[in-house]
């Protein structure tokens, strides 16, 4: 495996459709991209049998992800608070991804392969996300998220770049931002999509995008478009109007990681514009697995395993959302971070650290 696409990202050749998504215009104009798919109807995005939830999808994972496009509704809109990537979590656009990073935490939830759900009632969540907005009034006091601005996560079950190539929920929705004084978009990505620099954000969009060492990568991050291209891509898209931080994630343990991740922030350091370095920030992550996932991985690229499942430095700890977790040991932990910290300061010293755990 490597970050190489091997394939196209998207080659859809199934849409399975909720009847209430293919009533509404963002359906159609969907499935308009799409003309020569196969639709099939489903009762609910959430159960799907050939495409999520069976086990031995496993060995298809990578081809569904990339023929297999589901078409639902977003049934509940609910804002909630972070306090760590954003100050809020909007309700997702779409759930699941085109790539197929072997950490991802997504298909825990929904199970398997896991591609990509669009969600059609783009209107309700537009309307959601302005009236919570609105709610919330100026930022009165700056906070580790931003200083002057409320930050709403968008792409908390997907990659907003990967969405952006299959409707316009992505941009609907950073439009709205780039028309509100107080607040701003936010999404991780580890996909360049060029068509984004054409938006005119206007600094009300941060971009996230995620990097890791080159050879931890060529392991993990599947399907995923280069890190050396990510990196290249941050000067672009500061002169395109968006503020760009990085996304030092999942910091995953290796014999070399500490000489890798200094070349690594030395590339950064070299690449990198004084523009893009005025407005630098990053956020630190240490892996985060999960056993179940493990056992599928074990069933599609035992390789990727090798690096993530190590018990003889993790511990099982429960997560925010209840889900039992494995993480490197408490004791470790913390010197580990602070050990990325110095990193960081040493060979990016522009780069500030929001936050690190």
């Amino acid at each position: 495996m490597t970050e190489a696409r091997t394939r196209p990202m998207l080659d859809v050749k199934r849409i399975y459709a909720e009847d209430a998504a293919l009533e509404l215009p963002r359906g159609q104009e969907v499935l308009g991209r799409w003309p020569d798919a196969e639709i099939v109807p489903v009762a609910s995005h959430w159960n799907i049998p050939e495409v999520h939830g069976d086990e031995r999808n496993v060995q298809r994972w990578v081809r569904i992800k990339t023929e297999a496009l589901v078409l639902g509704v977003k049934k509940s809109l609910v804002t909630r608070p972070n306090g760590r990537s954003a100050d809020f979590i909007a309700p997702s656009t779409a759930n699941g991804c085109a790539m197929a990073c072997a950490y991802c935490y997504v298909p825990r939830r929904k199970g398997y392969s896991n591609p990509v759900t669009v969600f059609a009632n783009i209107e309700q969540i537009t309307k959601h996300v302005a009236r919570n907005i609105a709610k919330q009034g100026p930022k009165a006091e700056p906070n580790q998220c931003d200083p002057d601005a409320w930050v709403y996560d968008i792409g908390e079950n997907s990659d907003c770049s990967v969405d952006a190539m299959i409707s316009d929920n992505v941009r609907d929705l950073c439009d709205l931002f780039r028309m509100t004084p107080t607040a701003k978009a936010s999404f991780a990505t580890k996909y360049v999509n060029r068509d984004l620099l054409d938006w005119d954000p206007m600094g009300r969009t941060r971009i996230r995008f995620s990097l890791m060492p080159h050879e931890t990568a060529k392991v993990t991050d599947i399907r995923t478009s280069p890190i050396a291209e990510r990196i290249a891509a941050v000067n672009d898209f500061v002169d395109a109007g968006y503020e760009v931080h990085l996304n030092f994630s999942p910091v995953i343990l290796t014999p070399t990681w500490e000489s890798d991740w200094a070349e690594l922030l030395r590339q950064v350091d070299d690449v990198l514009s004084p523009a893009a370095k005025a407005q630098l920030a990053a956020e630190v992550i240490f892996l985060t697995h999960n056993e179940p996932l493990h056992q599928v991985n074990l069933g599609w690229h035992p390789k990727a395993e090798d690096l993530l499942w190590r018990p003889d430095l993790q511990e099982q700890k429960v997560s925010q959302n209840g889900a039992v977790n494995v993480r490197y040991r408490s004791g470790m932990k913390g010197q580990l971070v602070e050990r990325f910290r110095e990193l960081v300061a040493e060979h990016l010293p522009s780069c500030r650290i929001r936050y690190a755990f």
